[in-house]
């Protein structure tokens, strides 16, 4: 079962304390369903709670029994047959025939508490959410434009201001911020939903940091064995050339030190000088012993030293 399924599951199991609440989300699942005109009203989904939510609801608020049908491909849908129905069920919405274009009757929505259950209808008719594994996404496919307006609005008044687009010729609101999708999932009420989401972005972020923290160390470590490797061949042309006695004597002691430890740190180098040093003093004698055997390398001396 998808995330998106197990949303629509949980948010179809609340049960609204006020009948006004009842009648928001009824006219949410209504109205943005496939299809709310006199000619036709249509529900089609593929969740079976969300179609039986539907029915209850239309039955509670209409006072108008639905049947519920199942398709061979797995679709389900819920239909008013009838023209006395679908006039039953616009009427109580407040919608009539002579309205030019369908749109949101804020009627419908009387109350602050009914803003939540309004959005739990929508959602259950046209929204998705995407696995927060894979994606932070929400969204809502809407066939027509001047509905999709509305809900445009109504997200951005009482939630975020949604991004739109096209889409197989439906109108999409969505948003991909995890915490605009949080806040969708808090407002309808699918609290389980919401904290597993968190749950997943929290773990992302701790192995995001981990990977940070891991490249980071591991790029210090190619850097390190990078100038290690560097000195330590500087030392041993030294060695073949010149003899390591052709040092300055502060520099002796040190480039035997770090040919016998080649894996030692600048400041283990530096503990372990018979006059212990800073990591910054090694640094620096480290340095001029790779000057030195550059400057033995443009004088073109042969090796001599066994």
């Amino acid at each position: 079962m998808s995330f998106c399924s197990d949303v629509k599951d949980e948010i179809c199991t609340i049960e609204n304390e006020n009948s006004c609440c009842d009648k928001s989300e009824a006219y949410g699942l209504a109205l943005f369903a496939r299809a709310f005109s006199p000619s036709q009203i249509s529900f089609v989904t593929e969740n079976e709670a969300a179609a039986e939510k539907y029915v209850s609801l239309i039955s509670k608020v209409c006072g108008v029994t639905l049947k519920i049908n199942h398709s061979p491909s797995g679709k389900i849908s819920v239909n008013a047959e009838t023209a006395e129905e679908r006039q039953k069920i616009r009427s109580a919405f407040g919608h009539d025939k002579k309205e030019l274009s369908l749109r949101l009757n804020r009627a419908n929505i009387e109350n602050e508490c009914c803003q939540g259950a309004f959005l739990r209808g929508v959602f259950l008719a046209c929204g998705g959410v995407t696995d927060p594994e894979k994606d932070y996404h929400g969204e809502f496919s809407v066939q027509r434009m001047n509905l999709c307006s509305d809900l445009d609005a109504f997200l951005s008044e009482v939630l975020f201001e949604p991004k739109s687009t096209q889409r197989k010729g439906y109108n999409v609101l969505y948003t991909k911020d995890s915490e605009s999708v949080e806040d969708l999932l808090t407002f309808m009420g699918a609290t389980n939903s919401s904290l597993k989401l968190m749950s997943v972005k929290m773990l992302k972020d701790v192995r995001n940091n981990v990977n940070r923290k891991l490249n980071f160390e591991t790029a210090n470590i190619s850097r390190t064995v990078a100038a290690s490797l560097q000195q330590v061949e500087a030392i041993a042309k030294i060695r073949r050339t010149r003899g390591i006695e052709s040092l300055p004597e502060d520099l002796q002691e040190l480039a035997v030190l770090r040919e016998e430890n080649p894996e030692m740190s600048l400041r283990e180098l530096g503990e372990n000088l018979s006059v212990p040093i800073s990591r910054s003093g090694v640094n620096h004698r480290l340095e001029r012993i790779i000057e030195f055997a550059r400057y033995i390398s443009q004088e073109g001396e042969e090796d001599v030293c066994d």
